[in-house]
């Protein structure tokens, strides 16, 4: 192996500097004068340097060469098995080569080397050997780089990958041949299948077999990936001759399918001339594409597809792939017509769906799914993933062969947006893997105005796949056979390899970024050619009608066929009176809200027993488990607080979790270190010590018939991971989905999910989600970035009014949790927070749950909660009242503080320490939305000659006091007290927080000062 590493190192020295001789593509003339290299004095700086023919081979060839031999010496030409042989025998580097009499004929076909000649050690022809090996560099330069060099663009006016010239290795100045080597005959390696059943081929038909695979329509970029067997298998289904063939019912097929696209498009254009649609136009060929991708995977058994996609041809994906009633469609164009139910609704090119049908290829049922998309382009990809994560979970489709993903791409969008990259990140980890997906990207060539040189730095819009080894597949648009052949070998790779893979479909817009956009504005000349180009369904047509497979007016009839359905669907949306959001909600749960009382308010404790038992349980390693010393003390003080009937936060968590998997519903929990838990407190999954990759999850051995519980460290991605859990959260409402961040500050980095999905997707899809998402928060001087979850920002998308006092009916509470549109917390107790977690499963709905989780609180002694506050017959409490001497002597208190979260127990010390236990009331508001009007109204009565403060540690300008104030005046409207809220807070400031410890500290006694302050200040 020394000696094949040094020839390795030695073969990267390039022909090209001998002469710069052009080879004007296939059967071309040579151009430019030919230097006589023979001449030229040779220099080497090593002895093994004198090998005279390893300049201009490929590194990856030897290593192809060397290893094919050591298995098969027969398998490489004479050559190399002369070299090899020689070499073995311990030759010196500069005559392990030796030449043979001869290994070409008169013909030029190479003849059989004698087996004496080897063993002899004859001389071999250096010029031959270089030749050969020049060709086998030709062919895998080809495989490495032809794409670049492929007929990708419909309008032949772009280099899809933004390079001027082409690549150097592709030119045949780069190697030594002359105009007669293009007859002589060439024997092929075993990486290539260009021969067929030929095993030599002369060189021009090779390089001409080449271009055809590699140049023209179809641009394969694949050899990249760090797999053998991988890209192997790709030339496999490129490069043998004939590979792509097609019926003329294949074809006819193909035709019926562009003509649904098109005509479809067309159909809305002449309706609705003047309204935005974001068609396909320029594109039609998605359609085929995905039906094909469709078709071919259900023949492998897939029978449910998530598909997401951006707002360019939805209509018509809805329409023709999942065939969507087309009447539905077009009543989405009559604005006059209003939704029936609930929700504010969405436009029509944002909506998804839900649907099956029968296939009528495979005649398989398939369920087909499009997943609501805001106009945040690649927002839904993580949420797509989650969705068919969960579907393959509860399935138990271990290796996606029932379930799978489609997502579409725009250029732009799939080359700039993060959240592209830390999707596919996903895509092979163990706990978030969707067994492969499929992505189509519809490429424009061009973003809204902006060029692509202008909007990328890589070659192609796809480059960012390459990360996880995805092949890619660019493919020109308007070559209809191209496509789908390129559509079989996507889904085949799917099946096969259980990987992602990118179709790049380069197209054009034509026109505007929508209907009533000017393009000509930005990119004339594009749109000048774009103006003169027919469609693909008109072209195809006419190839078809002159090669025979359909005649003229078949091809008239089906169009006719096609526009009559349109039309017929036109006239009965005209009937239609009313729309229903519902009939496009993307994840239906079926009969999940039948038999169950809507105005019920739900008891969540459950009996002291089940405390015990789980608590044992999640306490106690297995006998044999080797765990680190510490956490064996975490363990048995666990064990002790099980003993004493107290919990703190992770044991109230565990009981929570533990108490559901009980009751059969799945917990998943999903973030950044939440195995063990950002701060150390939850260890979930126990590793033993000795033996690597052995873990333990306490909580998925508590019950032999239990439900499953999921905890899984996630990729340091929080935009990507939380849409994940979201679409997750998506298919099943018994499960309790759970997404952590390490820090509440790092929530802000996925605020596109938690403000177009989470916030808003009830009232924009109809779309309920029960997800959870759990923000550490609280000021403990540990600086700007680790102290603030922005409890402000989700308090103002709240959508109860802080104007309106409910109406105070027996079902308050519930009507409120109705009504709004997702539940924020900042909680003290772990009882609280146990209750919290249970009301997500037990509630008649769903809503999103946002907790301001504590930091200092998961250890203090006094945040415990005691096992009767679990009990049989407790449930969640929106608001913990002043329970100490305060209340008992309501009329002597001079202040009542209202607070939430951790600050509680500052201030009860602080009371303590001033002398004022009797004359501070402080009450906790557990639940901030929807806020408790009724509990914080009963709480101002209860002490009539109180002021009144909100307390809290965020600055003014943040945490809850502007919501808390404008609904506490309006409380104090309605009991007509003549009194304001005051403040107790930090000063209002840019950063959330200091970064100077005692500076926080100096803040806090500020506070603490403020707040036991009992001199009245509050009347107006």
């Amino acid at each position: 192996m020394y000696r094949l590493k040094t020839m390795l190192a030695l073969s990267e020295r390039n022909l090209s500097t001998v002469g710069r001789a052009v080879f004007c593509r296939v059967c071309s003339s040579w151009t430019g004068n030919r230097v006589d290299v023979s001449s030229l004095p040779r220099k080497y700086a090593t002895q093994a340097a004198a090998e005279p023919f390893l300049s201009g081979s490929s590194s990856a060839y030897l290593e192809d060469m060397y290893s094919a031999w050591q298995q098969d010496p027969s398998s490489v030409h004479k050559s190399w098995d002369s070299f090899f042989r020689q070499t073995a025998k311990g030759a010196p580097p500069g005559q392990a080569y030796v030449r043979p009499p001869t290994l070409a004929s008169s013909s030029g076909v190479p003849a059989t080397l004698p087996t004496h000649a080897v063993t002899q050690g004859v001389p071999i022809d250096e010029k031959i050997i270089e030749d050969h090996l020049s060709v086998q560099t030709i062919i895998r330069s080809y495989q490495i780089a032809g794409h670049h060099l492929a007929e990708l663009d419909p309008l032949g006016i772009n280099s899809v990958d933004l390079q001027a010239n082409p690549p150097q290795q592709l030119l045949m100045s780069h190697y030594r041949f002359e105009e007669q080597d293009l007859d002589r005959v060439f024997r092929l390696p075993a990486t290539t299948y260009i021969g067929g059943d030929s095993a030599a081929l002369p060189l021009r038909e090779i390089v001409k077999r080449l271009e055809e695979v590699y140049c023209r329509h179809i641009g394969v970029e694949f050899m990249f990936i760090n797999n053998i067997e991988q890209t192997d298998w790709i030339r496999k289904k490129f490069e043998p001759p004939g590979i792509m063939q097609f019926s003329n019912e294949e074809k006819r097929l193909i035709l019926a399918r562009l003509v649904r696209s098109t005509r479809f498009e067309e159909f809305l254009a002449r309706k609705w001339s003047s309204e935005k649609r974001f068609g396909l136009e320029g594109c039609e060929v998605l359609i085929p594409a995905m039906k094909t991708i469709i078709d071919s995977c259900s023949a492998y058994g897939v029978d449910s597809f998530i598909i997401g996609m951006p707002h360019r041809g939805r209509l018509n994906v809805l329409a023709n792939v999942c065939r969507k009633p087309l009447e539905k469609i077009i009543c989405q164009f009559d604005s006059k017509l209003e939704a029936s139910d609930e929700g504010s609704g969405d436009v029509k090119y944002h909506l998804g769906m839900s649907h099956e049908r029968l296939n009528r290829v495979t005649n398989k049922n398939i369920k087909l799914a499009v997943v609501a998309n805001p106009s945040h382009l690649e927002a839904c990809d993580p949420v797509v993933q989650g969705k068919t994560r969960a579907e393959q979970f509860y399935r138990g489709d271990t290796d996606g062969k029932k379930v799978m993903s489609i997502l579409l791409h725009g250029d732009a969008a799939f080359a700039g947006q993060g959240v592209v990259y830390e999707t596919f990140h996903l895509s092979d980890l163990p706990a978030y893997t969707t067994h492969g997906t499929i992505h189509i990207v519809v490429n424009n060539q061009i973003g809204f105005t902006t060029d692509p040189r202008m909007a990328r730095s890589s070659p192609y819009c796809t480059d960012v796949a390459r990360v996880v080894n995805a092949p890619i597949f660019h493919v020109n648009a308007d070559d209809p056979e191209a496509v789908i052949h390129v559509c079989k070998v996507a889904a085949d790779w799917r099946t096969t390899f259980g990987k992602d893979v990118v179709i790049d479909l380069v197209c054009y817009r034509r026109f505007g970024h929508n209907e009533i956009d000017e393009p000509l504005f930005t990119q004339p000349l594009m749109y000048k050619k774009v103006a003169k180009q027919p469609t693909s369904l008109v072209k195809y047509a006419q190839s078809l009608v002159a090669n025979g497979v359909v005649s003229q007016q078949e091809y008239e009839e089906e169009v006719a066929k096609y526009d009559k359905i349109c039309e017929e669907a036109y006239v009965a949306a005209k009937k239609e009176t009313a729309v229903k959001n519902t009939d496009w909600l993307d994840s239906p749960w079926g009969n999940f809200f039948e038999g169950r009382d809507p105005m019920k308010m739900p008891i969540t404790g459950v009996s002291e027993d089940v405390l015990h038992h789980i608590g044992g349980i999640f306490s106690t390693p297995p006998d044999d488990f080797v765990i680190h010393g510490g956490l064996k003390r975490i363990l048995k003080s666990r064990s002790e607080m099980v003993q004493n009937r107290m919990a703190d936060w992770a044991l109230g968590e565990a009981l929570a979790f533990g108490s559901l998997l009980k009751e059969g519903s799945p917990v998943r929990l999903s973030g950044q270190d939440v195995e063990r838990g950002t701060f150390s407190h939850r260890h979930h999954v126990l590793h033993h010590q000795n033996v690597d990759k052995s873990m333990y999850v306490p909580l998925n051995h508590l019950y032999p018939d239990q439900a499953s519980y999921t905890v899984c460290n996630s990729s340091l991605s929080e935009y990507g991971v939380l849409g994940f859990e979201l679409g997750f959260s998506m298919s099943n409402p018994t499960a309790l989905v759970i997404w952590e961040a390490q820090f509440g500050d790092f929530a802000n980095t996925a605020q596109c999910i938690i403000d177009q999905f989470i916030s808003s997707g009830q009232a924009k899809w109809v779309r309920q989600s029960g997800i959870v998402l759990l923000l550490p928060h609280g000021y403990e001087g540990m600086g700007p970035e680790h102290s603030s979850a922005r409890l402000e920002r989700f308090l103002q998308m709240s959508n109860d009014d802080p104007d309106h006092f409910p109406p105070e009916t027996p079902h308050f509470e519930i009507q409120q949790l109705h009504e709004t549109n997702w539940i924020v917390c900042n909680l003290s107790t772990p009882a609280n927070f146990f209750h919290a977690m249970r009301r997500q499963i037990v509630l008649p709905f769903r809503k999103p749950l946002v907790v301001m989780t504590p930091k200092s609180l998961l250890r203090l002694p006094e945040a415990r909660s005691s096992f009767d506050e679990m009990n049989e017959g407790t449930m969640f409490k929106r608001l913990i009242a002043e329970s100490g001497a305060a209340s008992e002597n309501a009329d002597g208190v001079r202040k009542l503080i209202l607070c939430t979260g951790k600050l509680y127990y500052e201030l009860v010390k602080e009371r303590e320490q001033k002398g004022v236990v009797e004359k501070i009331a402080i009450s906790r508001i557990e639940q901030i939305t929807p806020f408790p009007f009724d509990l914080v109204k009963a709480e101002i009565e209860k002490y009539p000659k109180a002021s009144l403060m909100w307390a809290q540690e965020e600055h003014k300008n943040m945490g809850a006091w502007m919501y808390v104030q404008a609904r506490v005046k309006t409380i104090l409207g309605k009991l007509n007290k003549d009194i304001e809220i005051e403040y107790a807070g930090r000063h209002s400031s840019a950063a959330a927080a200091t970064g100077n410890k005692q500076m926080h500290l100096m803040e806090l006694g500020q506070i603490l000062q403020t707040t036991m302050d009992i001199r009245s200040r509050s009347k107006k």
